[in-house]
C-alpha cells in the first residue's frame, strides 16, 4: 500500500501516540526535571515522529533507511531515558510497562521496514 502522507502510515501514527503519552507523563515530573529529563525524553520522542516523516520525504531506499535508523535509535533513546526516570520514581511501573510496549512495537514496525528497504534493488 502506497501512503500519500507519512500521517497515514501506522507506524507514525503509534511514534505520535508515544509523543503525546511522554509530554503527558513528563507533565509530572518536578519542577526541577522540565529543563533535564524531561525536556530530553521529549525531543527524543518528537525526533522519533520527525525522522519517520523525513524518510517519507526521501527519493532513495538507502536514503529512507538511514532516517529510520535514526527513528529507531531515537526509540531506545526514550526507552533508556524512561529506565532513569523509573529508577528515580518520576514514573509509575504501570505507565513505564505502557510507555515501554509502545516503543517496542514501533522499533519492530522500522525493523519491517528497514529490512524490506534493505533487500530492495537499487536503481
Amino acid at each position: 500500500m502506497a501512503y500519500r502522507h507519512f500521517t497515514e502510515m501506522p507506524v507514525w501514527q503509534k511514534a505520535h501516540q508515544v509523543v503525546l503519552l511522554v509530554y503527558e507523563l513528563t507533565g509530572a515530573f518536578p519542577e526541577s526535571e522540565r529543563y533535564a529529563l524531561a525536556s530530553q525524553m521529549r525531543r527524543a520522542a518528537v525526533s522519533i515522529t520527525s525522522n519517520i516523516a523525513e524518510a517519507f520525504g526521501r527519493q532513495t531506499s538507502k536514503d529512507k533507511v538511514r532516517f529510520y535508523l535514526h527513528a529507531r535509535g531515537s526509540c531506545y533513546e526514550v526507552q533508556s531515558q524512561s529506565y532513569v526516570a523509573r529508577d528515580v520514581d518520576y514514573l509509575m511501573p504501570t505507565n513505564f510497562t505502557g510507555l515501554n510496549q509502545s516503543l517496542n512495537e514501533i522499533i519492530y514496525d522500522l525493523n519491517k521496514i528497514i529490512k524490506t528497504l534493505s533487500t530492495r534493488p537499487q536503481p
